[in-house]
């Protein structure tokens, strides 16, 4: 099993590595164009995931009004990127900001889910189940990935590559991390009726490798990414950083089992020997984006 994992593995970082040097040298000043079509296939992948564990449970959320409402809110987060490739930088002083188009597109995502659901209904008893779980769907996959997008769109492209980089970094660092710490050096389980693999162990060794992570990556591959003008990120605010995401990354993946489990389920797919399928993948990342967004936000890392 490890070593279909570390060979998958290899498969989905090799590329992912040669889309992000072509987003940061040859974006053709509009940074994130090379990587907002994979956040688009990532989030048709993860929706159509999320309704097929439904699905095993004989729940029916109409899929195409999910599906459209997810790219809606995606989409619309991508607006800051429309403006570069129209060649007029974004201004800066709208009171929307940079995410707001995302904020703004989750209640018509929702508005779609609940209109289609008023076409469907025949009986009660489906309807209202449908809709929360259509809008669930929409939040937990599509509103993430948006805050991925935001983090690439943050501040020039410089500092927006180390955002989405140190994010992406640390989550999976403390991913591996946390998965030799608990092979090695504990058993005691952390949550057995949820995930039962995971030990406490495992959750210390995660975050302590969060931590460490995070502060190579400011001390030394930040640096190399923003430029030597930049204001350097103190060796606390790298820590709490560190600490935050490799957190808020336990939480996601937690989530995602909690899902499956209800579910009946022991991954999301299949078709990454291994790994599973792409929520697999995301999981923690989903909820450690969010966190992400907003230390680079309150400037608590980054330039």
């Amino acid at each position: 099993m490890l070593r279909w994992r570390l060979l998958t593995a290899m498969l989905i970082i090799a590329p992912l590595l040669g889309l992000m040097v072509a987003d940061y040298r040859y974006h053709f000043g509009a940074p994130g164009i090379w990587l907002a079509p994979l956040a688009v296939l990532l989030s048709i992948a993860a929706v159509a995931e999320v309704l097929d564990l439904f699905r095993g449970k004989n729940l029916r959320p109409s899929p195409w009004s999910v599906h459209a409402g997810a790219l809606l809110v995606v989409l619309t987060g991508m607006v800051p990127l429309v403006w570069g490739l129209s060649g007029a930088p974004y201004p800066g002083d709208s009171e929307i900001g940079r995410f707001g188009w995302s904020l703004l597109a989750l209640p018509m995502a929702s508005a779609l889910i609940f209109v289609v659901e008023m076409i469907r209904f025949r009986q009660p008893g489906e309807s209202v189940v449908n809709v929360a779980l259509g809008i669930l769907t929409v939040v937990y996959v599509a509103v993430p990935v948006s805050f991925l997008v935001g983090l690439r769109l943050h501040g020039d492209n410089a500092s927006g590559m180390a955002a989405l980089v140190s994010l992406v970094l640390i989550v999976k660092m403390s991913d591996t991390g946390a998965y030799f710490s608990g092979r090695w050096l504990g058993r005691r389980k952390m949550a057995p009726l949820i995930s039962p693999k995971k030990t406490i162990a495992g959750f210390v060794g995660g975050l302590l490798t969060a931590a460490a992570v995070s502060w190579i990556f400011f001390a030394f591959v930040a640096p190399s990414i923003v430029g030597a003008a930049h204001e350097e990120t103190s060796l606390a605010g790298a820590l709490v950083y560190g600490l935050l995401i490799g957190l808020a990354g336990v939480i996601g993946d937690l989530s995602e089992s909690l899902l499956k489990r209800d579910m009946e389920r022991k991954d999301s797919s299949c078709w990454m020997p291994g790994l599973g399928g792409v929520l697999d993948v995301l999981d923690s990342l989903l909820f450690a984006a969010p966190v992400a967004y907003l230390c680079w936000f309150l400037r608590l890392v980054g330039p």
